[in-house]
């Protein structure tokens, strides 16, 4: 049996490491996206889950709907509540699991997330819990990281230098339609599954490796245990992920990441 707590337990201290929403915040314009698409109205109870620092449900806020996001890990959560406040939104932000939503059956109009329920260790019971606390006829929305996308090849790179827990499934399977087929079956009906693209843009390659691996919880972490030439390498690696999917012929680097935008019909 796979223990996805202990995995859970590690996860946390990962995203706990650095500071993420260096990273995060400007990955906005995917949630910003993602509420347009979902159709969000003023007054809706909206649930960002695994929000990070809040890029949804802040989102939902400047339309006016009634957002709160929850996470299990409390600095994000404690960077989410100065930004709602910056913007002078009102955001409720909640300590809590994907896997164990502190909420009740059908509270929420719309449910969403970006790039943060994707790293639940135990699929199933993560979109179990989405199915659950949406209302019948109410509407799922999630951004997702594919499998053949920038972001699907950075993960598989770390991969080879730190690999995953045995009996954890690559979290860019949430970016494959037939995985959440499996997930939801007949409880969802997907109205929109479209693939988009968020453009990572940095000084260079070198840049985007350092920043990431400075500010990127998980690899601030694993960079952390590597020095001399190991890190090097290392931090070679992340480079190359850039150059392999940078269109920039200027130095720069402006690479599309492919990600998964869908949006369903909670049965």
């Amino acid at each position: 049996m796979t223990d996805f707590e202990a995995i859970k337990k590690n996860q946390r201290a990962g995203w706990e490491t650095g500071d993420y929403p260096r990273v995060g915040n400007t990955l906005q314009i995917i949630a910003e996206r993602l509420l347009e698409a979902a159709d969000v109205r003023a007054g809706q109870k909206v649930l960002d889950v695994a929000c990070g620092q809040g890029n949804a449900a802040l989102a939902a806020a400047r339309r006016f709907a009634r957002a709160t996001g929850v996470d299990y890990a409390v600095n994000l959560l404690a960077q989410g509540r100065e930004r709602a406040a910056a913007e002078h939104l009102e955001v409720r932000f909640v300590e809590g699991d994907a896997e164990r939503l502190p909420c009740d059956d059908g509270q929420w109009d719309l449910t969403v997330s970006t790039v943060g329920v994707m790293f639940a260790p135990d699929h199933q019971r993560a979109a179990d819990e989405l199915v659950r606390v949406t209302a019948v006829g109410g509407r799922i929305a999630l951004a997702s990281w594919t499998p053949q996308g920038m972001i699907g090849e950075l993960f598989r790179t770390v991969a080879k230098w730190a690999p995953p827990p045995a009996g954890v499934r690559p979290a860019t399977l949430w970016g494959a339609t037939d995985h959440l087929d499996a997930l939801f079956g007949e409880r969802v009906e997907w109205i929109s599954r479209e693939p988009r693209h968020y453009v990572f843009r940095y000084l260079s390659p070198e840049h985007f490796s350092s920043w990431f691996r400075e500010f990127y919880g998980p690899m601030t972490r694993l960079a952390g245990t590597l020095s001399g030439d190991e890190l090097a390498r290392f931090a070679d690696d992340v480079a190359a992920v850039a150059r392999q999917f940078n269109r920039a012929e200027d130095g720069t680097v402006a690479a599309p990441a492919e990600y998964l935008e869908v949006v369903g019909v909670r049965r």
